[in-house]
């Protein structure tokens, strides 16, 4: 669907062009057992039929994986510009879930059928898909691994390459297992970010050994939606704009996507 205007504006162009030159420092990195919460920096508009199941920001186009069998969709947007360079369909009955880019591949989870799909970065068309044990729920990526949720408290971390599962953590906050895992982002400063499902939470994680470092109060960004076309669901949905200490934020069904900043 090349051409096709998302509703992503080109005002999130200007927001990359001022924060991928910012000489600042992701604000989480040296902080420990932190209460943050969101400042919202930018409000944007998104589609409200797009039900987020994984967001992530990739040179300068913003991708986004959708769920729902039949509504189940990757999307390339163009930061600059503001359109669809390409959207590839999940066929049904297949239920999309996270995504993210890893060398030229985008890896596309599904929920619970039982295999993830390779994409081709450039074009995004099915290359191959994975069998994989239980249910997928968020993906990322750090340099030698893919990172995965299941919706336990478990990180299972993944060989790039096979996605054969390498070694798995447990996320602990305070002493206990954090269940709810859901949509990743591997950051900048070495830590992984996940929703927490059905709360306006996110948990900052210690990928080494799956200590909760910082829990995240995303309420802010709920209070601040206006009504759209659709029942809005849960917050889901995180990538960090590389560089900066700033992070696109979204959720299923929502008509507005945020820029924000995590803060004490």
């Amino acid at each position: 669907m090349t051409g096709r205007r998302h509703l992503v504006p080109a005002l999130l162009a200007v927001a990359w062009m001022v924060t991928a030159c910012s000489p600042e420092s992701p604000v989480a990195a040296g902080a420990s057992d932190a209460d943050l919460h969101v400042e919202i920096v930018r409000t944007l508009d998104h589609d409200p039929n797009a039900f987020t199941q994984g967001l992530e920001i990739d040179g300068t186009e913003l991708l986004e994986g959708t769920g729902r069998p039949g509504e189940s969709w990757v999307q390339a947007t163009d930061l600059d510009s503001g359109t669809v360079r390409m959207r590839a369909e999940l066929p049904s009955p297949l239920f999309g879930e996270g995504i993210t880019v890893s060398g030229d591949t985008i890896w596309q989870l599904t929920w619970r059928d039982g295999v993830a799909v390779a994409r081709d970065r450039a074009t995004l068309a099915e290359q191959r898909r994975v069998p994989f044990d239980g249910e997928g729920w968020g993906i990322c990526a750090v340099p030698d691994a893919l990172v995965t949720s299941d919706g336990s408290p478990t990180l299972t971390f993944r060989d790039p390459v096979t996605f054969e599962p390498r070694r798995t953590v447990q996320a602990v906050q305070d002493g206990s297992p954090l269940a709810g895992l859901n949509e990743l982002e591997c950051a900048d400063d070495g830590a992984i970010y996940a929703n927490v499902w059905t709360t306006d939470t996110l948990v900052r994680i210690d990928p080494s050994d799956g200590r909760v470092t910082a829990e995240i109060d995303a309420s802010a960004v709920r209070d601040a939606l206006p009504p759209g076309p659709r029942d809005v669901d849960v917050l889901n949905g995180i990538a960090q704009i590389p560089g900066t200490d700033r992070f696109l934020v979204t959720g299923k069904y929502w008509p507005r996507m945020f820029e924000v900043r995590f803060v004490p």
